[in-house]
């Protein structure tokens, strides 16, 4: 009777093993397609290739490119090192693997950097495309203009850390491309993916990839990825003499088997590869903005030119008309007297075809009337000296040029677009931030401030309400901006 009892029992744990092999195993399998891809890092031949156009989810090789663009805003003085980003709700909602960030909390970006490369997390990805762009969607736009200016034909990235999300998807081809131009193009930074630890700040993480870096006699990078859509993926590099290889998996089963066939391709790899080859490195492409374009509004930069326009032979006629005792608004009426631009046009090339005499008879009053006194200058006359005198001492003061502004009188005022790693890139910021905010920006002090974690660059010279303005535009513009008062 004992035994009676107890073969039910027996039959529904063998039902459950029946089930659980039927539908799990090749529900796993099936979202998991295989695709390999080798090259040749130093000529960026194909060595080996296997649905290697096929567009597969990429997991975390997306990380690549967030830190390739991440690398490319410090060179290009967006953002330095050590600047501090506040960690957003969204970034520190973002599952694991994370670093564990909190909402609210500053954490400087080279840690954000080392977190995703070494332990591939998500919160820091999140967290540096918020930095760069403002948001996850303006930061894919970004990546995917980065895409096709290194020639990632079949890519497509919705997010900067790689989950699962519809229409987010890559190639094993290119995402071998995006390892070669991380490798070259950044050299300098290139030494994260072969850490077996880092410290990100809050704490020591290890590598995801420290198995094969350990295992595989040559390696030393450069990202993972899994997720149950992708599989495991993997672009590893390994450098032996003078060759070096770059394989790429998707859709390994395990992270055991598919570091077993990572190191069968490069292995491969450097049985095909010559021991002699030319080191052609990929073309680093030139930073692509976004959007449409912006209009900027020029008026009022002529006023400030310290080369001042030059005066048509109209306006040297009316001079001479102008008595010595006539006051300086009538020397401006008299500018103003709607010549057609095109007469102005004709009497400034005739009077540089014809030369001036030395010797000129005096300035005569002239009477004509709007339509003949172009023609009537066509040879000008050199005018005394004293009336260019006169008309040089006589310019209303909303003309004068003013190269530097006071930092008296209520002009105490700054902003601060950035902290960088070295002078240059202090000066190189001022400089493009200048001409990208040209309006509020005009006539400040640009000054670069020595600190002890770094360079300030730092326009100053302005008044607190334009110095909020200038950090409201230039916030529109996506540069990073903080007002400078009296006291800092």
């Amino acid at each position: 009777m004992k035994v009676r009892r107890a073969m039910p029992a027996r039959y529904g744990l063998f039902l459950l093993a029946a089930l659980w092999l039927l539908v799990v195993l090749p529900l796993s399998a099936a979202a998991a397609p295989y695709a390999a891809y080798v090259m040749d890092a130093r000529s960026g031949k194909v060595l080996h290739s296997r649905n290697a156009d096929t567009r597969l989810h990429p997991a975390s090789l997306t990380k690549m490119m967030t830190l390739y663009i991440a690398f490319q805003a410090v060179e290009r003085g967006e953002i330095s090192l050590d600047t501090k980003v506040k960690i957003s709700r969204f970034a520190a909602s973002e599952p694991p693997s994370k670093l564990g960030l909190k909402s609210g909390q500053r954490i400087a970006f080279r840690y954000l950097i080392r977190a995703a490369a070494v332990k591939s997390a998500n919160d820091a990805a999140t967290a540096i495309g918020e930095a760069l762009e403002g948001s996850e969607a303006a930061f894919a736009r970004r990546m995917n203009r980065t895409a096709k200016a290194l020639g990632m034909t079949r890519t497509t990235f919705k997010n900067a850390h790689g989950l699962t999300e519809s229409g987010h998807l890559s190639t094993a081809r290119d995402m071998s491309i995006l390892g070669r131009h991380v490798l070259y193009d950044y050299p300098e930074y290139y030494n994260l993916f072969s850490r077996r630890s880092t410290n990100a700040g809050v704490r020591e993480v290890a590598n995801t990839n420290r198995r094969l870096l350990g295992a595989y006699r040559g390696a030393d990078g450069i990202k993972t990825g899994y997720t149950r859509a992708a599989g495991f993926n993997l672009v590893a590099s390994a450098e032996r003499g003078r060759e070096r290889i770059i394989a790429t998996v998707f859709g390994g089963t395990s992270t055991s088997a598919r570091n077993a066939r990572v190191a069968e391709l490069l292995d491969m790899g450097f049985k095909r590869a010559p021991t002699r080859v030319a080191l052609q490195k990929p073309k680093k492409p030139a930073y692509v903005p976004g959007g449409a374009g912006k209009t900027v509004r020029v008026s009022g930069i002529t006023r400030t030119s310290l080369r001042p326009r030059l005066r048509a032979g109209t306006q040297l006629a009316a001079a001479a008309v102008v008595t010595p005792a006539a006051p300086p608004p009538a020397a401006a009426q008299a500018s103003a007297s709607g010549v057609l631009s095109s007469d102005i046009q004709m009497a400034l090339v005739a009077a540089q075809e014809v030369p001036v005499e030395a010797e000129t008879p005096p300035v005569q009053t002239i009477v004509a009337s709007n339509s003949s006194l172009a023609a009537a200058t066509l040879r000008p006359a050199m005018r005394p000296g004293s009336t260019v005198l006169a008309l040089a001492t006589e310019t209303p003061p909303e003309n004068e040029v003013v190269t530097r502004l006071s930092t008296s009188g209520g002009h105490q005022w700054g902003v601060n677009v950035g902290r960088y790693n070295s002078r240059y890139n202090a000066e190189r910021a001022l400089v493009t931030t200048a001409l990208a905010e040209m309006t509020t920006l005009e006539g400040t002090l640009r000054k670069v401030v020595k600190k002890p974690t770094g360079f300030d660059a730092n326009f100053l010279g302005m008044t607190r309400d334009s110095a909020d303005l200038a950090c409201r535009r230039l916030t529109a513009r996506n540069i990073s901006c903080l007002m400078v008062g009296p006291a800092s």
